[in-house]
């Protein structure tokens, strides 16, 4: 397995590929845009998307969706909350950016739900707080685990938007997130990456 980051989209989201490197089937994770730079890569690898993962229903985690789709027809996946937050520009703040976005016909996942991908599991984990939507997707047998907003490096993601909570978002974190083995690596929505032990020695936030 590879993973290949991108810096994608207006707020500059961190965009994973994730590659099955025997068959070069890809599953992207959080496509805040689809540029150039990033089509080019995929044809260079002669790669092959075969799903995209939110993590959660904000624009600047979706805003590549529907070019990644409409040359590849693949399907995107989110956690499966019954507040539309992908549907609705004023809840995932396209209308504050953008002419706003609507991210229909998505394939809802679940809390423990095991998605097998390019010949790649990824488990979901339910982490909300920084949305209603909010999931983390754990690759066990890698000790990888993609954060989204929900952790961050010596950070955690705000919880001041539409239907976050501060109080949710860190028992989320220590209920769900830190009882993985601390050497599981974090990567994240936003900045750098970091590791499940880190985070539960040195986050600020988390106490």
């Amino acid at each position: 397995m590879k993973i290949e980051i991108f810096s994608a989209g207006i707020l500059g989201t961190n965009c994973y590929f994730v590659i099955n490197e025997e068959t070069k089937e890809t599953v992207v994770i959080d496509p805040g845009g689809f540029s150039k730079k990033m089509k080019e890569y995929v044809a260079r690898e002669e790669l092959k998307p075969a799903a995209a993962l939110l993590t959660h229903g904000h624009f600047d985690h979706m805003m590549g969706v529907d070019a990644i789709r409409a040359t590849y027809d693949i399907p995107v996946y989110i956690y499966g909350s019954k507040e539309r937050i992908a549907a609705e520009p004023k809840m995932n703040l396209s209308a504050a950016y953008t002419n706003g976005i609507a991210l229909k016909q998505l394939e809802e996942v679940k809390d423990r739900q095991i998605l097998t991908l390019a010949g790649l599991s990824f488990e979901v984990i339910y982490t909300p707080g920084h949305t209603a939507d909010s999931c983390c997707y754990y690759m066990e047998q890698e000790h990888v685990l993609f954060s989204g907003d929900t952790l961050f490096c010596a950070s955690v993601g705000r919880s001041d938007l539409p239907t976050g909570s501060e109080t949710t978002l860190h028992r989320s974190i220590k209920e769900r997130l830190f009882v993985l083995p601390d050497t599981v690596k974090v990567f994240p929505g936003h900045m750098g990456a970091t590791t499940i032990g880190n985070e539960k020695r040195q986050n600020p936030y988390i106490v």
